[in-house]
């Protein structure tokens, strides 16, 4: 069993588009953590500030389960300035590898334009570190595999790390442009991003200084439109491309947000990350409370292959809101 879940790893790899220059992991829920796809969505929300969850499940037929969990909190102040903190970490299932990073985001929110200032454009950096850690009591190597007597661990490998732990700064930038006017039936907002600016070092892979130890930018690419259908219902079409080194993510979604009562929103929609995967998800805006549950089932050639590649995510927000907020005081992107 275990040679048939390391079997499928190598299956992942090959399956997801040339994935060996991927180095960050990835949400279906992005906008649910809004500063990893783009600093300038910080203090972004509908209210004075946002606290947000969110964790993701993947391969459950391994014995560990690849687990990503991001926390994140972002305010807004009255000199213009946003500022908000990301926090990540990543198991890699029974590979031993672990990545977390933390950052801090700042917004500048002052430009606006257009009609009474409906029109807003956001500038924003982030600095952080990455660690990434590997366990190598728990990597198994081909010098470790006899054809008669099977896996001995106790077989020595040649194969070695030039450090197990390593810590690097990081660096990222981005910007944002929506409008805000509440008498028009479409709100559109796009964005741009580019993470690991420093281009840091990953001391893990090699000692030395080359192409090979580097972590690769990351580009985001990323916007839609807020169409306001009635006074209670809205549906908002969006859609995200996101490059790191040869490795590229293509998805659009939509979803219908409804207003139950004055206390009660419901959404529902999916997405569709080409390629890869169909993600259904439903959410629920109760008070200062928004929840969101996604599924994503595996539309690629792996899953005819092996069965539990699927991902499942959870993400739960408190967003503290002002009564005396509108809709001139914030981002009216997906909530989800």
């Amino acid at each position: 069993m275990k040679l048939i879940q390391y079997f499928l790893c190598c299956l992942s790899l090959l399956e997801a588009d040339q994935l060996t220059a991927q180095t960050d992991p990835h949400f279906t829920q992005h906008y649910t953590y809004p500063m990893y796809i783009n600093p300038a969505m910080t203090g972004g929300s509908d209210g004075d500030y946002r606290a947000s969850a969110i964790r993701r499940g993947q391969w459950g037929s391994i014995t560990n389960p690849y687990n990503t969990t991001g926390l994140s909190f972002d305010t807004r102040t009255t000199k213009n300035i946003a500022l908000g903190i990301n926090l990540q970490n990543q198991s890699a299932g029974d590979g031993g590898f672990n990545y977390f990073n933390a950052a801090a985001s700042v917004a500048y929110t002052g430009v606006k334009f257009g009609k009474d200032n409906g029109q807003r454009i956001v500038f924003a950096m982030q600095f952080g570190v990455l660690n990434r850690h590997v366990d190598q009591t728990k990597f198994k190597w081909g010098e470790q595999w006899n054809p008669i007597t099977g896996y001995n661990a106790s077989n020595p490998g040649s194969e070695n790390f030039a450090k197990t732990s390593a810590t690097t700064f990081d660096a990222g930038a981005g910007v944002l442009y929506y409008d805000t006017y509440a008498d028009k039936k479409a709100n559109a907002f796009a964005g741009f991003s580019v993470y690991h600016l420093n281009k840091p070092k990953d001391p893990i892979i090699s000692s030395q200084s080359t192409e090979l130890n580097t972590i690769p930018m990351r580009y985001v690419v990323h916007g839609g439109v807020s169409i306001n259908i009635s006074d209670r219902a809205r549906i908002i079409p969006h859609g995200l491309f996101m490059q790191q080194g040869t490795a590229t993510e293509k998805m659009i979604g939509t979803y219908l947000q409804l207003n139950v009562n004055e206390e009660t929103d419901v959404m529902v929609g999916a997405y569709y990350r080409f390629k890869d995967a169909f993600a259904p998800y439903i959410g629920f805006d109760y008070k200062n409370f928004v929840v969101g549950i996604s599924y994503d089932a595996n539309a690629s050639k792996l899953g005819a292959m092996a069965t539990h590649v699927n991902s499942f995510e959870i993400s739960l927000s408190f967003i503290k809101r002002s009564k005396t907020n509108t809709i001139l005081d914030f981002i009216p992107c997906p909530r989800l």
